[in-house]
Order: structure tokens, then C-alpha cells, then sequence
């Protein structure tokens, strides 16, 4: 059936409008020549002129008519992806800046390439190669659900990430004696829902490991877990609110940009397995907004870190550590790091009363193109767990922890050349309090702070379309250093440091980009540290990472 309704007069109203425009036309061209008689009566070639470009202009009317007719007649089409506020993705934040508007924090995938420079996809509106009668490449992020389809809801959109790993590593439990593995170690779903245009919701829900059980005939060994869980309030653009929630410390680049296509080796980078804890995810509430087109910012406050890395089960009803006697677990130790120290995210678990502080300033300077680069510190007045007991059965005081982060990424213009640097910092007010300086281990002591930096050098290097995409390679160099064990251990424990905690790591490799959505990467690492036996971690493996 027609779109268009039928007048009483039997005549379309689209009908009646183009008429109605083509007679006020040709009526003020009329008036035009009635008023101008004179100079055309004494200019014929004049007159004749004026008379083929009103032809020309009304075959022109004609036409445009036509094919406003055509497409006011095809069926209405589904949700434009761009209305939606994520189908490029996460939330967490921009490739350049923490996320300071509800756009910014949920189109992170696109912004990435670009930071990258990643080549963009071709646009859903480019016409298909005739010869081989294909269709055209969607543009990044123009279909809202899973990258692949309309949504049926306005304002949703659904992402999703995820990373296979495979290869061969060094096992130091075993006298570093290489063993082979494979690992789908995590499938990311990301819906976003836009409520209203200034109220969003977004939410990360991970299964890790391949699944949620520990199943032997299944073979499962993984978790299930909601990572990111909260609501946007847009307010305006230099000051919005984020309402309590799961959100993810903005320290860092990589906590907050962590989907495998953002970084080049197969496991993320060094100063993020363990320094800072990514996925550093807390029970938590921001401020954001953008203060210059240069300059954004986020303010956090969330629930403390806990120097407590045990099992739920050893967590009293009382909410304390176990009654001494009964050993537990450190969560900041000088062989993990912080990795243990995140605190609970569910059912009043927290041994602590403390509320720690976070805030990131993003720049992207427009003076320097291809530049981008953060600040961000963290603070907690207080990382003990209530109850906390050396193994002598001597009650630990407070402990401090404070920690600063500065990085940069830059992309040489015009050119493949990609640079980026960062440095971490940890510091203890008293880590004689902490329970790794008390454990009766002196292999994990921690001293008053903890360090780290890295710099990386890649080059991009476009290969050409090959299965109808755009393809890319990056072959990539690494070297990262980290200190876990500085000097000024206290505590109980003998202050005996291994040297395990010290640590070089010189990982390079390349990944190869299919699509911006796409990457498969082959990484070799070789691990030095001061440990008698040395590190044994080398590994060689390989990745298949996805974004979309």
C-alpha cells in the first residue's frame, strides 16, 4: 500500500505541494519578466537564454520531485546506530581522555581506532563493487546489537569483547619447564540503554575461563562476574554525575582500556597485571565533564582497597579477618602487587570503613597532533581489614596507600610510527602493618613503596585490502621494569628480600589487525628478575582478540 494519503480532490497532498512550489516559481519568474519587459524586448538573445534556464531548472525541480517520491515510498528504516549511545562500545572511557559525556563513555571502540590510527571502516552508504556484486562493509559501530543488526529498542545497543590465548610458557612451579595451554579466558557482553538522551545506562558482564562452574565432566574452571554496573546522569558538559555503581578506578590507561585491541602484545600489559590491578573494579560514584576541548577530568569516590586476598570463607560473620590463630592470605604483597587487594563487590562483604579517593586529567593537545596522554592519582586513608593479626597473634594498625600514574601514547603524523611510555607508583605509610610483612613468609615482603614504567615502540604498517578489509600489521617492542620489593620491609617476618619482586620484561611481537574489531597477535616474552633460580616465565603465545 501507497505511504502517501489521497485528497478529496484526488490529487496526493505530495502531489499538491509540488505543484504548488513549481506555480510560485514560474509566477515570480512571470513577474520577473513582466517587470524586465523592456530590457528583454530589446535583448532577444536575452529573453531566449532566460527561457532555457527556466526549462532547465524545471526538468531540475521535475527530477529532485522524483526522487524525493521514491524514498518517501520505501518502508521506514530500523534505529540509526548513531542515535544509540553505544554501538562502538565501552563506556570506559575514549582512547584519548577518561569519559567525560555519555557519548565519550560509551563510544570507546571508535575513538580507539582513531587514536591508533586504525583505518576507518567504509561508510554503510558506499555503494557495493559492481563487478563482484558485493555488499558494502558497515561502518564501525553502525549496527547497535553485537555490531551485526538493528536495535529493536531505541537507545539500546549491545557490544561485546573477548580474547583467546594459546602457545607455550614457562611453568616456575615446575623448575621452568615449558608446558603447552590454551585458554579462552574471557567473553565480554557490554549493554548500554540510552533511558533518556541525558540518562544512560551501562553495564559488563564477563565470563571468564569458559564458564561459571568448576564442572569435571564440562572441564569448566572460570567465573561470571558483573564488572562495570552503573547509570549516567548528563548534566552538562563540563560536569556530569555517575551514580553509585561497579566502575573501574581511573588510574591508568589500560584499567579503563582493556578490550584487546587497544593494546598489541597477547596478555595486557606488565604494569597491569598486578602494580595496578586491572581490572581495577570497585563499588564506587564520579564526577566528569570537560573542562577544554584539551583537558577532561574525573573525580571517584569508592570503597577502599583491603589488605585481605583470602576466600570468602574465611571472612567472619563479624565482617573480620579470621580470630588469630587461623592464618589468611595477604592481599599486597611484594610478589603480587595490589592484584589481591580489590575490594568485595557484593552482599556487605568489605572489612573496611575506609573511603578512598580517584581522579584522572585527560589532555589532548591540539597543538601536538596524535598526542594524548593522563595523569591520575589514588588514595586511601586506610587499607587494613578489620581484625588484622600478624601469625603471633598481635593485632596490625592502619596502613596508607597512596599511588600516582603518568602516560602518554603518540602516533607520529603522517607517518606508522607509534610511541608510548608510563610510569607507576605505590607508597605504604606503614607497611609494617601490612599482613605480607607478617605472615611468617619473607619470600613476599613488601617495603614502603612500589614501582614500575615501561616505554613501547610500534610501527603500523597497512597491507592493502585483502577479504574485502582493510588489513594492518603492527610489529611492536616492549621493555617494562617493575620493583615490588624496595627496601624498608617491617614487620615481624625476617626482612629478607628475594629479588623475585624486581623484575625486567622485554616482550615483543606483532598483531595484525583483519579489522579495527579484529586482531590476531604472536607475542614472545623473556622475564628477568634477581631470584636465585631467575624468573623461569618466558612464554611464546598467541591471541585471537575481538571488539565490536
Amino acid at each position: 500500500m501507497s505511504s502517501h494519503h489521497s485528497t478529496g480532490f484526488g490529487a496526493s497532498k505530495f502531489e499538491l505541494g509540488s505543484r504548488s512550489r513549481r506555480a510560485a516559481l514560474l509566477a515570480a519568474t512571470a513577474l520577473s519578466v513582466f517587470t524586465g519587459s523592456g530590457a528583454l524586448a530589446a535583448d532577444d538573445s536575452a529573453n531566449e537564454a532566460l527561457l532555457k534556464k527556466l526549462d532547465k531548472m524545471e526538468r531540475r525541480i521535475a527530477a529532485l520531485e522524483a526522487e524525493l517520491k521514491e524514498k518517501e515510498s520505501r518502508p521506514p528504516a530500523g534505529v540509526d546506530a548513531k542515535s544509540s549511545p553505544r554501538p562502538a562500545s565501552i563506556r570506559s572511557v575514549n582512547a584519548t581522555a577518561s569519559p567525560p559525556d555519555a557519548k565519550e563513555a560509551t563510544d570507546t571502540k571508535q575513538e580507539a581506532k582513531e587514536s591508533k590510527g586504525k583505518p576507518e571502516a567504509q561508510s554503510a552508504e558506499a555503494p557495493a563493487k559492481p563487478m563482484l556484486n558485493l555488499p558494502p562493509l558497515p561502518a564501525a559501530g553502525d549496527k547497535p546489537i553485537l555490531g551485526l543488526v538493528d536495535s529493536p529498542v531505541p537507545g539500546l545497543s549491545i557490544g561485546a569483547y573477548g580474547e583467546i590465548k594459546f602457545g607455550s610458557a614457562q611453568n616456575p612451579a615446575a623448575n621452568g619447564q615449558w608446558q603447552k595451554g590454551f585458554d579462552a579466558q574471557r567473553f565480554v557482553l557490554l549493554p548500554t540503554y540510552a533511558i533518556t538522551p541525558n540518562i544512560i545506562f551501562n553495564a559488563e558482564i564477563e565470563f571468564e575461563h569458559a564458564g561459571s562452574g568448576f564442572d569435571n565432566d564440562d572441564k569448566l574452571h572460570g567465573t561470571a562476574e558483573i564488572e562495570q554496573l552503573w547509570i549516567d546522569f548528563k548534566i552538562i558538559d563540563q560536569f556530569n554525575w555517575r551514580a553509585p555503581g561497579i566502575d573501574l578506578v581511573p588510574i591508568g590507561y589500560y584499567n579503563q582500556h582493556h578490550e584487546p585491541t587497544q593494546f598489541y602484545s597477547v596478555n595486557r600489559p606488565e604494569l597491569y597485571l598486578g602494580l595496578i590491578p586491572s581490572t581495577w573494579k570497585v563499588p564506587a560514584s564520579s564526577v566528569y565533564g570537560t573542562i577544554t576541548e584539551d583537558l577532561k577530568y574525573q573525580v571517584m569516590v569508592a570503597t577502599s582497597n583491603e589488605d585481605f586476598g583470602d576466600s570468602f570463607d574465611n571472612r567472619t560473620a563479624a565482617k573480620t579477618v579470621p580470630l588469630p590463630g587461623t592464618a589468611y592470605a595477604a592481599g599486597i604483597d611484594g610478589l603480587n602487587g595490589l592484584a589481591f587487594s580489590r575490594p568485595p563487590l557484593g552482599d556487605f562483604q568489605q572489612l573496611n570503613n575506609a573511603v578512598a579517593v580517584a581522579g584522572r586529567l585527560d589532555f589532548t593537545p591540539t597543538f601536538l597532533q596524535g598526542f594524548a596522554g593522563s595523569v591520575s592519582a589514588y588514595f586511601s586513608p586506610n587499607t587494613t581489614p578489620r581484625g588484622a593479626h600478624d601469625d603471633l597473634g598481635n593485632f596490625l594498625g592502619h596502613s596508607s596507600l597512596s599511588m600516582f600514574d603518568a602516560e602518554f601514547r603518540y602516533r607520529v603524523p603522517q607517518t606508522g610510527l607509534e610511541l608510548r611510555g608510563e610510569y607507576v607508583r605505590a607508597d605504604f605509610s606503614h607497611p609494617e602493618n601490612l599482613r605480607a610483612n607478617n605472615d611468617s613468609d619473607p619470600t613476599n615482603n613488601v617495603g614502603k613503596s612500589m614501582y614500575g614504567y615501561s616505554g613501547e615502540i610500534a610501527y603500523h604498517v597497512q597491507l592493502g585490502t585483502v577479504l574485502n578489509s582493510e588489513w594492518e600489521a603492527v610489529p611492536f617492542y616492549r621493555y617494562t621494569y617493575q620493583n615490588l620489593q624496595t627496601g624498608g620491609f617491617a614487620g615481624t617476618d625476617a626482612n629478607m628480600p628475594t629479588g623475585a619482586g624486581q623484575r625486567q620484561y622485554h616482550t615483543a611481537g606483532f598483531a595484525l589487525f583483519p579489522s579495527p574489531k579484529v586482531v590476531l597477535k604472536a607475542t614472545y616474552q623473556h622475564v628477568i628478575d634477581k631470584s636465585i633460580t631467575s624468573a623461569m616465565s618466558d612464554s611464546f603465545l598467541g591471541g585471537v582478540g575481538f571488539f565490536f
